[in-house]
């Protein structure tokens, strides 16, 4: 997940099982590998992210029905794998990613290049709660595996539908190693302004929710 996308890894972002009894060392070592990947654990991680996030990352992009045309966002992009799937999505349109890891971003960079050099994709440091970015701007948006270790998600989502256009989609895609309960999510998302949210369940127990932004009244 990088930090703010997530991998199919131990759930760092709350407790799954008897979670909350972890070790504090052992919060900390998951914590620099996935939630916010740092050092050595953090490019470690970054190989187990972009192996096992993969399939949901497709998956997702299945679901957004991501267009050549389209303008995407995606935070919490970690090493960069659904990246450079969208960018192939999207070849006449244009990707932008976030992350609040400069080891995820070094990763994704690497395996973005030649998109990157093109001006097709763009990758930059920053935080789910202020995107760098004017409103209206996208017609799709997505996170693997991140929301759960956002900060605030509700303000996370918040930000991110600011930035989308009227009617535009976002996605919020997750394996089961996430951490993130189903239940809820679609609260999460009508709390944050978006509209027909819809809790999906794919192969390999990945599992997404969809919503939409509503057109202007």
């Amino acid at each position: 997940m990088g930090a703010v996308d997530g991998a199919g890894e131990p759930p760092v972002g709350r407790s799954s099982g008897g979670g909350e009894g972890r070790p504090t060392l052992g919060r900390a070592i998951l914590m620099s590998m996935f939630a916010r990947p740092r050092g050595v654990l953090g490019r470690l991680g970054g190989r187990i992210m972009a192996r096992t996030n993969a399939a949901c990352g497709v998956w997702v992009c299945e679901l957004l029905r991501v267009a050549a045309h389209d303008e995407v966002l995606e935070v919490g992009f970690g090493p960069g794998v659904t990246i450079a799937h969208l960018s192939a999505l999207a070849p006449a349109g244009r990707v932008v990613g976030f992350d609040a890891s400069s080891e995820m971003v070094e990763q994704a960079h690497k395996r973005n290049m030649a998109a990157i050099s093109s001006g097709r994709v763009d990758l930059r440091l920053a935080s789910v709660d202020h995107l760098p970015l004017g409103d209206n701007s996208f017609d799709k948006a997505l996170a693997i595996n991140s929301m759960q270790a956002w900060p605030d998600a509700v303000a996370g989502l918040r930000e991110i539908r600011r930035v989308l256009k009227p009617g535009a989609s976002i996605a919020l895609g997750f394996t089961p190693y996430s951490g993130q309960a189903k239940e809820g999510l679609p609260g999460l998302l009508l709390a944050a302004g978006f509209t027909r949210p819809s809790l999906l369940e794919g192969k390999g127990r990945n599992f997404c929710v969809l919503a939409a932004k509503p057109d202007p009244v």
